[in-house]
């Protein structure tokens, strides 16, 4: 494991603050960890034809993926949910067994979402595989109609599957699923859930999940931050966060081969002497490994120091954007506007800082669509363009920071949410992170879990 911290001292609003950005991330010689998935596909009437093709052969392909020493099981459900394979190891002749039964499936009536995760939790929880981290991976279309129904039941479910180890994925699929269960449900795990337009584009985010998942390297991942000279820490991305002592602690799950974990911390400085201790534990092949991070103070304005501080413009941008959608949904139109021009701004400081690593150019599609709804005063915001928010929201805001699904080909003019002009005159960069200002924890306010 590779662990670096870099802290950005700047003046801000509050007075002088820090930036500190902390990066957990596998060596690539390091080898894969073994994988235990449960697969929770939705067979509902909504997934009858290409989209039960399309997560039929994105189902097979992680199943082609695994190895002797991998466990996949498949739970499907409609107004049922049932475990029609068990977790198991994937051995040419499971392996065999296991695509045959996919080629099978059929839809039915009715979406028992809650039942499925529980039962698929439970089923993947009940077997021990040495190194190997039980998980879920869910997809879904529609809205729950069978069973539990109410979003806060779906966020404690979420905790519960969170506390008995399993880490939870989803994908969510065109305009008819709930982001914010998807978002309960994932949250507590760190992974944010992944959105889908349809069909076709099944394969390649399923196939990113995989590569996430077949490439686990460390679990359990944990940073923990010591200051002085602060009045002030906050933890910038949405991690289960607590204060412990005097330090403050932020758990990243999972670190996978090209998937490193990011967190951004920001405090207020109360002196003009400060020091930032930090530690990164994880668990790695069973065993639970400290590490002392040493930190670097960069420069605001070296290679280094910009991509910090585009971390934390990304995260100011996408809480605009998230803000202005919500105002949409509410029909605040003032509010969608300040919100918007906040987003626009966040856009304009992500490309001046021109961080490679965080480009501003994959915000440029969203806030189109964004800008678009806005000024045509939409009662019914597009469906599409609210979830691909949503989800941006959720992964950015999670850090998952790997390889992104390839940019749909523009073949007209540009959207009117084109970059803002750069002083040099250059091309602007691209992508974002992003969290309310409710999801911040400040440091010495508290002991619980945000």
């Amino acid at each position: 494991m590779k662990q670096t911290a870099w802290a950005v001292e700047r003046d801000a609003e509050g007075g002088r603050e820090v930036l500190l950005l902390v990066t957990l991330e596998a060596e690539a010689e390091t080898p894969r960890a073994p994988v235990a998935v449960n697969l929770v596909i939705d067979r509902s009437a909504s997934m009858r034809g290409a989209p039960l093709a399309a997560a039929v052969e994105a189902a097979r392909a992680l199943v082609e993926r695994a190895g002797p020493k991998d466990y996949v099981g498949l739970l499907t459900f409609d107004a049922d949910a049932e475990q029609v394979l068990p977790v198991r190891a994937m051995e040419p002749g499971a392996k065999a067994a296991f695509l045959k039964t996919l080629s099978r499936l059929d839809s039915g009536e009715g979406t028992s979402l809650h039942e499925a995760v529980e039962n698929g939790a439970e089923a993947v929880r009940r077997v021990l595989v040495p190194g190997a981290r039980p998980q879920l991976l869910m997809l879904t279309d529609g809205e729950p109609s069978v069973g539990p129904t109410a979003l806060g039941e779906f966020k404690v479910l979420g905790q519960r599957v969170h506390d008995s180890g399993v880490a939870l994925h989803a994908l969510g699929l065109g305009k008819h699923y709930l982001p914010e269960i998807l978002e309960a449900l994932t949250g507590p795990s760190g992974t944010g859930f992944t959105h889908v337009d349809d069909a076709e584009g099944l394969p390649l985010a399923v196939g990113a999940l995989g590569a996430e998942l077949f490439g686990e390297v460390v679990a359990d991942a944990r940073v923990y931050v010591l200051p002085t000279g602060f009045a002030d820490l906050r933890c910038r991305h949405r991690y289960p966060s607590r204060v412990e002592g005097d330090a403050m602690s932020a758990g990243l799950g999972a670190v996978s081969h090209a998937f490193p974990r990011r967190v951004l911390f920001v405090g207020v400085l109360e002196k003009g002497d400060w020091n930032l201790t930090v530690t990164a534990s994880y668990t790695e092949h069973g065993d639970t490994r400290r590490l002392s991070v040493p930190v670097t103070r960069l420069l605001p304005d070296s290679d280094e120091g910009r991509f910090v501080r585009a971390v934390s413009a990304e995260l100011e941008l996408v809480s605009h954007e998230a803000a202005a959608w919500k105002a949409l949904s509410r029909r605040q139109q003032d509010a969608a506007e300040r919100a918007l021009e906040g987003a626009d701004k966040g856009l304009y400081k992500l490309a001046r800082l021109g961080s490679a690593e965080v480009p501003a150019q994959r915000h440029v599609d969203r806030l189109a669509d964004l800008r678009r709804a806005v000024e045509r005063r939409a009662a019914q915001p597009s469906a599409l363009g609210v979830r691909r928010a949503q989800s941006e929201v959720s992964r950015i805001t999670m850090s998952r920071i790997g390889p992104a699904l390839p940019a749909a080909v523009n073949v007209g003019p540009p959207p009117r949410a084109s970059l803002p002009a750069v002083a040099n005159g250059g091309a602007p960069p691209p992508q974002a992170v992003t969290l309310d200002s409710g999801g911040l924890l400040p440091w010495k306010t508290g002991g619980g879990e945000s």
